[in-house]
């Protein structure tokens, strides 16, 4: 198992239209020996959507990780010192996450866990999904790409005819990313 006693904060941000290609992620990580810890922003926990409900989606994440979803500023500030957790990975990582996480901004779980294992020196991975990758946050991409101990999946357009500036990460690759991000890495190509 490619994972066996990797911790893991997995921490879902509000791109609810990726969360069926994100959730079958995050078992494919768990069957690799992982103990994933589930993360969710506020308006994960919180907001029904065309794409779910939020209890629906509260007990996926449970089912499979067989964990309490941290979802408040509160449960996840020990994450840095206890040094609970080996890797984050924020996926999806939306363009407000981005923006927050390349500006210092600590104001939802998600960024307070993040901020909490950068704290420990450890790596944040990002799964963009966002409509302004291209647009007002690539500035912010671009922030974070020269950050230690932040790594993405391996990311492209994808819709360029109908939404030229929208990013989403191949997230077939997650898995392959949290490795090399173990080992400080950025996996290549990150441009697909």
């Amino acid at each position: 198992m490619l994972l066996e006693g990797i911790r893991i904060g997995f921490a879902l941000t509000g791109s609810f239209c990726t969360f069926d290609k994100i959730i079958p992620e995050i078992k494919k990580i768990v069957d690799e020996g992982a103990d994933v810890f589930p993360i969710m922003s506020e308006s994960v926990k919180n907001l029904d959507t065309r794409f779910g409900t939020a209890e629906e989606w509260k007990a996926k994440i449970k089912s499979i990780t067989g964990k309490e979803i941290i979802s408040s500023i509160v449960e996840a500030e020990p994450i840095g010192p206890k040094s609970l957790l080996d890797i984050v990975v924020v996926a999806p990582c939306t363009g407000n996450t981005l923006a927050k996480l390349a500006n210092a901004i600590t104001d939802t779980p998600v960024t307070m866990a993040c901020k909490a294992n950068l704290r420990n020196g450890k790596p944040i991975v990002l799964s963009v999904s966002t409509n302004d990758g291209l647009g007002a946050n690539a500035k912010n991409i671009g922030l974070l790409l020269n950050m230690k101990n932040i790594y993405f999946v391996p990311f492209g357009q994808d819709s360029p005819q109908s939404k030229p500036n929208s990013l989403l990460s191949k997230n077939e690759l997650m898995i392959p990313t949290i490795l090399e991000a173990l080992k400080g890495k950025q996996i290549q190509p990150l441009l697909v």
